[in-house]
């Protein structure tokens, strides 16, 4: 599920003074009076033109991101995006030993006077890949904190409500291990509200997945993909030759490596997207005759893509490459095998997902022999040859301790030519009357603030009236027209508003608190889209700072940046590709989503005017 379909804002109760609003940079309106300390005071409130310009993303910087895209998807403005991957894999060790000892070790058996050492005989038993999907945080999709998803609960305001019908609440079915979705957790034609046998915990949780668009929760069964894992032949580099190996090479969304730079398909089968947990049970240990260990949980994975890959491949390049120039070191190894391409095609209804490739990893369960001695090591006559078990893992990406990501991976978009409405408003240079916002290789807009040179008239005006600024906002409304008449449009839940001289953000971390999620982070900065009977009516966020800072501190105006995003809390900036070969650096967190939407801008008709993009500056004045 999107973030739009999962969070239901509270409407918050205000008692507003009303004032006349006009785009008029002389005159003030008066919206209240009083006496602070004697002094008499008014308050008002003034709006203030905002100049916007179209920009087109020809493609954008798109390794050591927070997150990948990986599918296809139909945006009914801005067209189809078809998203794929190119990744490294990383060695969980240096050099590593496959069993119990070194190539080494095994190639000097015969030779070095032990029974225990032999020629292990490693096989590949089986070879899986496992991308977890997103879940948003706890305190978001579960309101009444009962273990069952907000998705899922009859009543997500009540924590005694009882999904299942079984007689048991769903709180108190999660206290007691059963299924508060399932009313006969352990099948057995008994009502958990009546068995009192039932087995706790041997279920897997349903979660409300996230950030997974085009299709519903209960069109996931039925609307399979095709997934196809290629090996990629093409060489990531680390380190960028042209800065003498000093920064981080940059790779761009356009690059194409299929079909170019790959060879040996590891997997190409349909794959169905399922929200519950993957569950491994114990083996059951023949020595205790009155405990079955097949019934108990030894492993639980979070729902996500987890498929078989073949096993030869992985036989042939890693566990017969023990002891290899190729596995001696992981910039060896990069060199040799170098990574995965992920793509997704033949598809009923769009799908594509958002992926953390830091928790996806590749896992190799092996078997190799062993010499059990049967406790008797001087005497050899009992020894008997037995096969063990073990597992090698190869990472995708990794995160160090400071938040550097260890590893390279690409993100790499088709994008559909932009329709003629949208193309030949961008990049016109000249005051919009309505701005484009599309994630990725998308589009964004800059705005001026005041006038389109700086504002310093007005910003004196300000100065030389003494305001307290008390609240400053820029207010876009929704192009309902546009997205009504395009349907099924999914609107990005929040803008992202920065200085686009600097890329540095415009919210408060001092006193705007920086939360476990992304909507739950700088909640007086907001950004997030107000709604109306489900659909999207307009985005407020406050800059207050930013404009006191000008104000008091004779900061710059500067140009701002607008663009939406599903993640504030990722502050980093990437370089990207404009129109005309410009490059210019813009917050990651644009990259890492396919939405889009459409505002007004300024320059907008008369009809429109109540819509227009503006600044609202709330202020105290004394007399």
């Amino acid at each position: 599920m999107t973030f739009l379909n999962r969070f239901k804002f509270a409407t918050l109760a205000a008692i507003l003074l009303v004032a006349f609003l006009f785009s008029c940079t002389k005159d003030l309106t008066t919206i209240g009076s009083g006496v602070i300390g004697g002094e008499p005071f008014s308050t008002g409130k003034v709006s203030y033109d905002v100049f916007a310009f179209n920009k087109k993303i020809e493609a954008v910087r798109s390794n050591k991101l927070p997150v990948y895209q990986l599918g296809i998807f139909s945006d009914p403005i801005y067209g189809k995006t078809d998203a794929s991957i190119t990744s490294q894999l990383q060695l969980s060790s240096p050099n590593p030993t496959f069993g119990a000892y070194s190539q080494s070790v095994e190639d000097n058996a015969d030779n070095d006077g032990s029974s225990t050492t032999i020629r292990e005989n490693e096989k590949i038993d089986s070879v899986y890949l496992y991308i977890p999907f997103l879940i948003a945080d706890a305190s978001l999709r579960d309101a009444d904190s009962d273990g069952v998803d907000d998705e899922f609960d009859i009543d997500p305001a009540d924590p005694n409500s009882d999904t299942d019908g079984d007689g048991v609440s769903d709180i108190r079915e999660t206290a007691n291990g059963t299924d508060p979705l399932n009313p006969d957790t352990d099948g057995d034609g008994i009502l958990d509200g009546e068995d009192t046998q039932t087995l706790q915990n041997i279920f897997a949780k349903k979660f409300d997945l996230d950030s997974i668009y085009g299709v519903t929760e209960e069109e996931y069964a039925t609307n399979p993909f095709k997934l196809k894992v290629e090996r990629s032949t093409y060489f990531l580099r680390d380190l960028d030759p042209d800065t003498n190996f000093q920064d981080a090479q940059a790779y761009y969304s356009s690059q194409q490596f299929s079909p170019t730079f790959v060879s040996d398909v590891l997997f190409d089968d349909d794959v169905t997207i399922n929200d519950e947990e993957i569950l491994f049970f114990k083996k059951d240990d023949p020595a205790t005759i009155d405990v079955d260990e097949s019934l108990t949980v030894d492993t639980r994975l979070g729902p996500g893509i987890r498929i078989a890959l073949d096993t030869a491949f992985f036989q042939q390049n890693i566990l017969d490459k023990e002891g290899s120039l190729e596995l001696l070191s992981q910039a060896n190894f990069t060199d040799f095998l170098r990574g995965v391409h992920l793509s997704v095609s033949s598809i009923t209804k769009d799908i594509l997902m958002l992926l953390d490739l830091r928790r996806s990893n590749i896992t190799m369960s092996y078997s190799y022999d062993s010499v059990n001695t049967n406790n008797t090591l001087t005497d050899t006559t009992d020894d008997t040859i037995e096969r063990k078990q073990s597992n090698f893992i190869l990472n995708f990406l990794q995160t160090q301790s400071n938040g550097l990501i260890i590893g390279n991976a690409i993100n790499t978009y088709v994008n559909d030519a932009l329709p003629p409405a949208i193309a030949d408003n961008l990049d016109t240079n000249t005051n919009a009357e309505k701005l484009y916002i599309k994630g990725d290789a998308g589009a964004f807009s800059e705005l001026k603030l005041f006038d389109e040179n700086g504002g310093t008239e007005i910003i004196n005006q300000i100065k030389a009236e003494n305001w307290v600024i008390n609240e400053a906002n820029l207010v876009f409304y929704v192009d309902r027209q546009t997205l009504d008449a395009a349907a099924n449009v999914y609107e990005p839940i929040r803008l992202y508003v920065y200085n686009a001289d600097t890329n540095e953000f415009l919210y408060d971390v001092q006193s705007d608190p920086k939360g476990a999620t992304s909507l739950s982070s700088y909640p007086q900065y907001d950004g997030i889209l107000e709604k109306s009977g489900g659909k999207g009516i307009k985005y407020t966020v406050r800059i207050t700072k930013y404009i006191n800072d000008i104000i008091l501190r004779d900061a710059p105006n500067a140009t701002l940046g607008v663009m939406s995003t599903p993640e504030i809390r990722y502050t980093g900036s990437a370089s990207t590709m404009l129109a005309n070969d410009i490059e210019q650096n813009i917050p990651i967190s644009s990259n890492i989503t396919p939405l889009g939407t459409v505002l007004f801008g300024s320059n907008v008709s008369p009809s429109d005017q109540d819509k227009k993009l503006k600044l609202e500056i709330f202020y105290t004045k004394s007399n």
